[in-house]
């Protein structure tokens, strides 16, 4: 005698898709039968007050706030140049001659700035007094045309 086919678990599984399928065909006949149609365009807005919060009723004119489009910033504000001086003195603090980079302490805001051997004009000690000017780095100011001043 042969064993069937169809296993319980083939069955359980045939018996749930079944139901599935009827679920799904039941809510659809729901949706149907609960569907209203020929709304307005009325009845589908919706509308902000003042808040930002979402009401059915249109706003009340009388509570327009009127804004100046010339006062709406969009982007960074325009920062004014600030002038410096170009070029600036300075005591060498710190130079590195086998790697080529050291460190000048301005003589003006007292902050130590970078230099590297590719910026210099002339060759440079610790202590010596030097002319330099000043441009962004990657991480941070960095003295370039650096000079010996005299």
């Amino acid at each position: 005698m042969a064993r069937s086919t169809e296993t319980f678990s083939k069955k359980e599984k045939e018996k749930k898709r079944l139901k599935k399928a009827k679920e799904k065909l039941e809510k659809a006949e729901e949706r149907k039968a609960n569907a209203v149609k020929g709304k307005s365009l009325e009845d589908m807005l919706a509308y902000t007050d003042e808040y930002g919060n979402i009401t059915s009723t249109p706003p009340d004119p009388s509570r327009k706030l009127k804004v100046n489009s010339a006062d709406i910033q969009i982007s960074i504000p325009k920062q004014e140049d600030i002038v410096q001086e170009i070029v600036r003195t300075g005591i060498v603090g710190f130079f590195n001659e086998a790697k080529g980079y050291g460190f000048i302490k301005d003589m003006q805001t007292q902050e130590s700035i970078f230099v590297h051997a590719n910026s210099l004009t002339e060759p440079i000690k610790e202590n010596n007094k030097v002319t330099f000017e000043i441009e962004p780095g990657a991480k941070g100011p960095t003295a370039v045309k650096v000079k010996l001043s005299k």
